[in-house]
């Protein structure tokens, strides 16, 4: 049992956040001040990336890049979305997608959920690319409460090193980048030996497995040459990435709140 000596339930280091689910409802009332930034990791956990990466490739980095963002700053990390818009995939099986408006309602629903008890900054540290599209009407919705969200634009953080390592032609799914960052991060999930060059130009719609369908056509999944994937670029990414998560984060502590009578 306790004694005097042992430190409170929710006790926290000098620097560093915590976790929303490890708290108590007593515990979260005081750390859910407006003084508070919430972080909403978001990251599928049923989404294809090809033969050597797992389906629940999005929703691994997601949590990674929340804890090295919970070790670095005064934050409270709101459990991970893990189902959201994702219409590009469904050609290949055990791929999950929620209608656009499901996929912003969500996001509206939870960040209101919360800040009813005080929090009025939220960053949605966002792994995908397509969800950008109802991020961006969840945080018009949200400004109209008086809530100012951001959200990370996964092809702009990082993006001087990955202009900088690129040897692929093109591609941006399960390819060379993504694959080398989780070879840094979580190199259990990753199957070289499976890997496989799928570069066709990009084409208007999701990828497709069907050579004569709409949209850019792989018969793997993959969009680039993941063959090229090494753990020292994913170290140099994902680091890059943390840095930029951290600058925005910060950003967003510095900036000023939407005033709701004038949304």
């Amino acid at each position: 049992m306790p004694t005097e000596s042992d430190p409170p339930h929710d006790a926290q280091p000098a620097t560093g956040g915590v976790y929303l689910a490890d708290l108590t409802w007593i515990e979260a009332e005081r750390r859910l001040g407006p003084e508070c930034v919430v972080v909403l990791p978001l990251g599928a956990a049923a989404k294809e990336h090809g033969p050597h990466l797992r389906l629940d490739n999005d929703l691994r980095m997601a949590d990674y890049l929340a804890e090295r963002v919970r070790q670095a700053v005064d934050v409270v990390v709101a459990p991970t979305l893990n189902y959201h818009y994702y219409p590009a995939f469904l050609e290949y099986p055990g791929s999950t997608h929620l209608r656009h408006e499901t996929a912003r309602d969500l996001v509206v629903d939870i960040v209101r959920s919360i800040a009813l008890h005080g929090p009025r900054r939220f960053y949605i540290l966002n792994t995908g690319v397509s969800t950008r599209r109802p991020l961006m009407d969840a945080v018009e919705i949200l400004h109209t409460d008086g809530t100012l969200v951001r959200f990370t634009d996964i092809l702009r953080v990082a993006q001087a090193e990955e202009e900088q390592l690129r040897e692929q032609r093109w591609g941006t799914h399960a390819d060379e980048l993504e694959t080398s960052m989780m070879l840094y991060l979580a190199p259990d999930r990753v199957d070289l030996s499976r890997a496989v060059r799928d570069d066709s130009p990009n084409a208007p719609g999701g990828l497709t497995r069907n050579p004569d369908g709409n949209g850019t056509y792989s018969a793997s999944g993959v969009w680039g040459d993941p063959t090229l994937a090494t753990a020292e670029k994913g170290r140099i990414l994902v680091e890059a990435t943390v840095r930029d998560l951290l600058a925005e984060i910060q950003a967003l502590r510095d900036a000023a709140l939407p005033d709701p009578a004038n949304s």
